[in-house]
């Protein structure tokens, strides 16, 4: 379908005249006990609330309803793990019974409506089992990303006051298996809550030893469970009541409990499924991302299910389990019609096998789509991603806090022309401005704060975690009327979004306002660059200057230097002389996050000299002991 078949304006439109009518309408595909008295409460909540006088569940809607409409056979959940070489699959009839007997356990370790259970877990098919049992009994779950460091797990438990921990004895990261318990043990004994029970999944890769009284073996909890036949049913809560915690960096080091509802949650991502992925019920979908993220809950976990999707969850890398052909082969092995992704994948994929060979000995001819969201997606890996694979390759933009899609490219209203560094368009829900900062909506092609006005659409997060006061002050009160994304960009005069950067990644340079992610696009373009970073470093003349980072494509003979080179002219040329850009560092791989994010704020503070801590979240700490060797090799940093 072209952009002149597409209903997309008409959508949107739509939305615009009416935005009760037009929610009330998506609320419609939802199993509702009470339907709502009112489709918005402008005098409930900070800015409102959605769907206030109804109650819901949504485990029931993402389980239940199908099995009772006669889809219990449909598998529901393609577990893919090359790490342990695993491939189960599960219908909704048999989710269901692992739901109600999690349920039961946790009702029996008395976790009731309304009690927190945190869930520190690692990708395996019983993460996604323990958040639809949370759901199930009306409690709310806290998923802690697995692995994450003692500390920052243990400011998550001051935080949250879980009644119960659910966690397993280790992950898989590649060809590493790391120790869960011991880093369990270890944020326990830090925070000043203690949970009442911990359930521990044994893994034969790494089995953990048990605190008595305090920690259960998961498997033999559920076996006591079936002998005695326990079920658990569906608990009606309100629409407005949380669903999940899902925590996200602060600028200040305490973490933000970001909450999600579950009326306006079900409403919005259903709505998604089919309008923006183009998914229909019993096809098979895969969000390559963990669980730990918000990508994981909305994409991996609670969207397709709720939609009646088969969900792929893949335990595995896109590169090294085994090859770079992974992501190519478990497509094919499973009919996958669409992936969802981060671009740092295919950074990835294409700098292991840039003529993508290993895809040729994979059969996609069922393959519709391509998404990519999570960091800005360069245009010259969206290129290759659609040369190589034939199918629309879309950009999509959102946010932790907003648990769905601000801006992308709606397959099921009908594909809207491509223009390569744009998210696209805003979805209905999103009114978005650029303004600047006395909050002056910017013309067209101007570089500003990228805001979105109140109030926000279902599935948005109402609140923080029980702290209004910084739920207002982080978000709210800087742009009067507003949510702040704290993302810059700017819109063209179609209305199409371009996400530059971060807020903070703007650079002053003499005076100058200089996007890093547009200088990024310049870089990545050059032929034999794999991925690469642009920051602003400290510059006594001119403020800042920007620096970049480049990884090297595999096979690339040409001198490093060499290539650096080129880089400073191609950003002089079509940047121009006013970005100051004279410094390009070639490094043999970027320090990210376990979700793929490149510690930009990091890098930047070993560039500048300042103090530094070790990332809570990062992949391989190695890597800035390697950058800060770069670092020095060009005079740079202390």
């Amino acid at each position: 379908m072209d952009a002149l078949a597409s209903r997309y304006h008409d959508v949107y439109a739509h939305w615009q005249r009416n935005p009760e009518a037009f929610w009330a309408e998506a609320a419609a595909a939802i199993d509702w006990y009470d339907k709502p008295t009112k489709i918005f409460d402008s005098e409930a909540g900070i800015y409102g609330r959605w769907f206030t006088g109804a109650t819901c569940n949504t485990c029931y809607n993402a389980l239940d309803r199908h099995v009772a409409a006669g889809r219990g056979q449909q598998p529901a959940l393609i577990y893919d793990s090359p790490v342990t070489n695993t491939v189960k699959t599960f219908t909704y009839g048999r989710m269901l019974s692992e739901v109600q007997i999690l349920g039961a356990m946790l009702r029996d370790f008395g976790v009731k409506k309304g009690d927190v259970v945190i869930l520190y877990m690692p990708m395996v098919p019983e993460a996604v089992f323990a958040m639809l049992a949370c759901a199930r009994i009306g409690a709310i779950h806290s998923v802690v990303f697995g692995g994450f460091a003692a500390k920052e797990l243990a400011t998550r438990i001051d935080d949250a006051k879980p009644k119960v921990i659910l966690s397993a004895s280790c992950g898989i990261e590649g060809a590493r298996v790391i120790p869960y318990k011991p880093l369990l043990d270890a944020a326990i004994d830090l925070a000043a809550h203690k949970p009442d029970t911990c359930l521990i999944l044994q893994r034969p890769q790494c089995e953990a030893a048990l605190t008595p009284g305090r920690d259960h073996d998961w498997r033999a909890v559920w076996e006591d469970a079936v002998n005695y036949a326990k079920t658990s049913e569906c608990v009606p809560v309100a629409a407005t009541d949380p669903l999940y915690i899902l925590y996200t960096s602060g600028t200040t080091g305490i973490p933000k409990g970001v909450v999600r509802d579950n009326g306006g949650h079900m409403v919005a991502l259903k709505w998604s499924m089919k309008n923006l992925y183009n998914i229909d019920p019993g096809e098979v979908w895969w969000c390559a991302s963990d669980i730990g993220w918000v990508v994981g809950h909305s994409y991996i976990v609670y969207a397709p299910l709720l939609h009646g999707a088969t969900s792929v969850m893949y335990e595995g890398k896109p590169v090294g389990t085994p090859d770079a052909g992974a992501f190519w082969r478990v497509c094919a092995q499973h009919s996958v019609v669409s992936l969802f992704t981060a671009p740092t994948a295919f950074r990835a994929i294409r700098k292991e096998d840039p003529d993508a060979r290993l895809l040729s000995q994979h059969d996609l001819s069922h393959f519709r789509a391509l998404f990519l969201a999570g960091e800005r997606a360069d245009p010259p890996t969206l290129q290759w991603a659609e040369d190589v694979l034939k199918v629309p390759v879309i950009d999509h933009w959102w946010q932790t806090e907003t648990g769905w899609c601000i801006a992308g490219n709606p397959l099921g209203l009908g594909k809207l022309p491509v223009r390569y560094g744009s998210a696209c368009v805003p979805m209905p829900g999103y009114a978005i401005d650029i303004v600047d900062e006395a909050n002056h909506v910017q013309p067209e092609n101007t570089i500003g704060s990228i805001v979105i006005k109140l109030p926000m659409p279902p599935g948005a997060f109402p609140t923080l975690w029980h702290n209004d006061e910084r739920f207002r002050e982080a978000y709210l009160a800087e742009f009067p009327g507003y949510y702040k994304t704290a993302d810059a960009g700017y819109k063209d005069a179609d209305g199409y979004v371009y996400v530059m950067s971060r807020t903070d990644d703007i650079i002053n340079v003499a005076g100058h306002r200089l996007s890093t992610g547009g200088m990024e696009e310049v870089l990545a373009g050059h032929p034999d660059v794999a991925e690469c970073a642009v920051l602003g470093i400290k510059d006594e003349l001119k403020g800042e200057v920007p620096c970049g980072f480049i990884v090297l494509k595999s096979g690339v003979t040409k001198a490093p230097l060499e290539i650096e080179k080129e880089i400073v002219a191609l950003v002089r040329d079509k940047i121009g002389p006013v970005a100051a850009f004279k410094l390009a560092i070639t490094v043999a791989r970027l320090p990210k996050t376990r979700s793929g994010k490149i510690l930009r704020g990091t890098i930047k503070k070993m560039a500048d000299g300042e103090a530094w801590q070790m990332p809570a979240t990062i992949d391989d700490p190695a890597i800035l002991d390697e950058i800060g060797v770069a670092l020095k090799g060009k005079g740079v940093g202390a």
